[in-house]
């Protein structure tokens, strides 16, 4: 008689650790490729008005301590920037210059993070040297928070 060998490697999927995507990554790109295919029907001319109205109910729908960042957020950056277009990038608040992204919010709750974060694309002219930041972790905003976004909003549009 043959003796046969078995692997000791378990094959069973229960026992595998999937190191993929998360969920919220994978629910992030659904939102982006809806974005993509909503922005494909719209006229140019609506879609200025009807991207701002999508991210005003997008921070409408955070949880209290997001929403009160968003909110704040989007009044800098339309003071900072007012040639930034507000659009939804990843279902979350961006700002884009010519059709690019220049600055973004991600809620903590999107993520499950102990903080929110304003981060800033390679399309942003914050460069500094050779090397800057490019996104910040934000649980509340001062006064003195809010001017140092004013004035990055501001370089970064320049």
């Amino acid at each position: 008689m043959k003796s046969t060998q078995t692997s000791a490697k378990s094959t069973s999927a229960v026992d595998e650790k999937h190191d993929g995507f998360t969920d919220e990554e994978r629910g992030a790109m659904k939102e982006r490729a809806k974005e993509l295919r909503t922005a494909a029907r719209r006229s140019p001319r609506a879609a200025k008005a009807d991207a701002e109205s999508e991210v005003l109910a997008k921070i409408a729908e955070m949880p209290e301590a997001d929403r009160v960042l968003a909110e704040r957020l989007h009044g800098i950056v339309k003071a900072g920037g007012p040639d930034l277009s507000p659009r939804l990038w990843y279902g979350m608040p961006a700002y884009a210059k010519n059709g690019k992204v220049v600055c973004f919010f991600q809620s903590a709750q999107k993520f499950k993070t102990r903080y929110a974060t304003l981060g800033f694309s390679d399309q942003a002219a914050l460069d500094e040297g050779t090397m800057w930041p490019t996104t910040y972790a934000l649980t509340e905003l001062t006064a003195a928070d809010e001017a140092r976004i004013g004035e990055l909003i501001k370089k970064a549009v320049s």
